[in-house]
Order: structure tokens, then C-alpha cells, then sequence
């Protein structure tokens, strides 16, 4: 019985995998269009920034293979980015207007939103579940009217005033947290948690109070079912009964949803990388989009729908072991 589980699961993860590279030759071939054909005008042009010079334009023509037809245009940009180019992997090309490679600014700024986005999404995930379940085994108490309020406060704040709001009280009024900018771990893992920690209390609380909703809804619902009653009437412990029971199959939709916004995210952190001076992804598609930088653009867009098709990958996975229904036979 185990083994032939073992191999449902494992025919499962294959055809997940062959189609989510499906899904991403898309997104290349999307990208590509949206990129190189739909705009008017010479391409070569737009991707060399503000008023380039002729030798700019004629080595953009000559790197990204202009002179071909579109369709060896795109087997030439899918080429280089599964294989690279002399300027790195992925073959992104450089920026024509700072003249630095994109694949080593991409890596090093994809570091620093990761750190933002997963920091964020471990607050929210601890704040979230605990409040929304504990909501939901006191429903229409205190406890739960007042974190409805609470959450509705900080779902209806606006990102920026509430990270200029922790930057007032905890750095210019008490003094407890440094200010903006950004410290790498191996530095000073202390100073490093100090940067980061207000970033991830401005991005989490929002979610955190989603989640806790969601959470205290699907909770309701799954401690109405008969098999929860059963369980209560074998005589097990009530916390087995939350934790073991409820609370796993409460779990299952928040996997998807954890996934597509964590990978949201890793293109959409542009209002908090901006408060708090981080130079991420979010902070680098913003100076593109302001400087007519086109590789900038494309890269950061490449990256942040590669990882939505990724991480929808893993949410299926987590999906079908939480829940063996959704496998099919």
C-alpha cells in the first residue's frame, strides 16, 4: 500500500513538473513578444536606454541577434537564457545604462527581496494562524471581534504610511531599531535582523491579518464535520482534536495561497524596498522603468513569473500530500 502511494505521488510530481515547464517556455515566448514585437520602432533602440549613440544601438543589435527573423530572434533569446551568455547566466545581456551585467545585479538584489518576502511570510504565517485559530475556537468573543478590528485597521493601511509610521516610533522616537538601508547577514547577523525586521512587519501585517480570516473561516467550517465530532466522542484530547484534525485540513487551501503571494511578492516589493532603501528587485524594476532600461524590466519580470509558475509547483506538491484526493489515479 505504501509503495504503490509512493508511486502515485511520484507520477503526480512528474506531470506536475512537465507541465510547469510548459508553463514557463510560455512565459518566455510572452515575455518575448511583449518585449521585442509588440512595440513599434526598432527594438535594438528601445533596449539601448535614453538617447542612445549609434555604436550602443549597433552592439544591442549584434548581442540580442536583431538582424534575424523573429522566430530565430526568440530561439536565440530562449538560448541564452537557458545556456547564458558572456555577460552570465541567465543570458540577460547588461544594462545600457548603468554598462553593468544583469545576471550578477539580478542575483544579488533577488537575495536581498527573498530575505524580505520569506522573512515577511514567517511573521505573517505566525502571527496569522495562531490568532485565526484561536478565533475560531472562541467565535463572537472578545478575542475575535477585536482581531477582526485589528485586521481590518491593517488591511486598509496603506504600505508606505505604515513603514514610515515604524520608522518614526522605533527608530527616530525610541531608538530601538536602525534606520533604513540594508547590512548582509555574514556581516552582522545582528545588525542584519535590525534592518530587515520593520521591512517584514510592514509587508506581514496585512497578510497576517488575511490569513488569520481565512484561517478562523476554514476552521469553523472543518470543526462542524462529522468526522471532528467522532474524533470528540473517541475521548481524544481536544488539543489532538485542533491540531492533528482541524487545524491540518484548515492548512490545505493556505498553501496555494502562500505560494502565489510569496511569489507576488517577489516582483511587487517596490513601495517597502523604496521606504526602507533595500536595493532589491523591487527598488532595481522601478530605476528601469524610470530610465527607459528594458533588460532591467525584462529580467525582473522573467524572474518574478518563473517563480510563480515555480512555486505553484511546490504548492501542489505540499497540496496532494495534505490532501491525497487531489491525486489522481
Amino acid at each position: 500500500m505504501g509503495g504503490e502511494c509512493i508511486c502515485v505521488m511520484g507520477r503526480y510530481i512528474l506531470r506536475r513538473l512537465l507541465w510547469t515547464l510548459v508553463v514557463i517556455l510560455i512565459v518566455t515566448l510572452v515575455t518575448f513578444v511583449i518585449f521585442y514585437v509588440l512595440p513599434s520602432g526598432d527594438p535594438a533602440v528601445r533596449f539601448a536606454g535614453k538617447e542612445p549613440t549609434q555604436q550602443v544601438v549597433a552592439q544591442v543589435r549584434r548581442d540580442l541577434g536583431l538582424n534575424h527573423n523573429v522566430a530565430v530572434q526568440y530561439l536565440l533569446y530562449l538560448k541564452r537564457l537557458v545556456v547564458g551568455d558572456k555577460y552570465g547566466w541567465p543570458g540577460l545581456g547588461f544594462s545600457y545604462t548603468t554598462g553593468g551585467a544583469i545576471a550578477p545585479q539580478l542575483w544579488q538584489r533577488a537575495q536581498i527581496t527573498l530575505q524580505l518576502v520569506l522573512g515577511a511570510a514567517v511573521i505573517w504565517m505566525l502571527i496569522g494562524i495562531p490568532v485565526g485559530v484561536y478565533a475560531a475556537l472562541k467565535p463572537r468573543s472578545a478575542f475575535d471581534r477585536s482581531s477582526l478590528l485589528v485586521g481590518l485597521v491593517f488591511i486598509s493601511t496603506p504600505v508606505f504610511w505604515l513603514g514610515m509610521l515604524l520608522l518614526w516610533l522605533f527608530w527616530a522616537t525610541l531608538g530601538w531599531l536602525p534606520g533604513t538601508g540594508y547590512v548582509t547577514f555574514t556581516t552582522d547577523p545582528v545588525a542584519w535582523a535590525g534592518h530587515m525586521l520593520m521591512p517584514w512587519l510592514t509587508l506581514s501585517l496585512a497578510f497576517a491579518a488575511i490569513y488569520a480570516r481565512i484561517i478562523r473561516g476554514k476552521m469553523l467550517d472543518t470543526l462542524g464535520e462529522d468526522y471532528i465530532r467522532t474524533a470528540r466522542a473517541k475521548g481524544l484530547p481536544e488539543r489532538r482534536v485542533v491540531t492533528h484534525h482541524a487545524l491540518r485540513a484548515s492548512l490545505v487551501p493556505i498553501v496555494t495561497l502562500l505560494a502565489v503571494d510569496i511569489a507576488t511578492l517577489i516582483g511587487g516589493t517596490v513601495v517597502v524596498e523604496d521606504v526602507f532603501n533595500l536595493q532589491g528587485l523591487g527598488s532595481w524594476v522601478l530605476y528601469g522603468a524610470q530610465n527607459q532600461d528594458l533588460p532591467i524590466t525584462l529580467a525582473v519580470t522573467l524572474v518574478a513569473t518563473i517563480a510563480v509558475s515555480l512555486l505553484s509547483l511546490m504548492a501542489d506538491v505540499i497540496y496532494a500530500y495534505l490532501d491525497p484526493r487531489v491525486r489522481p489515479r
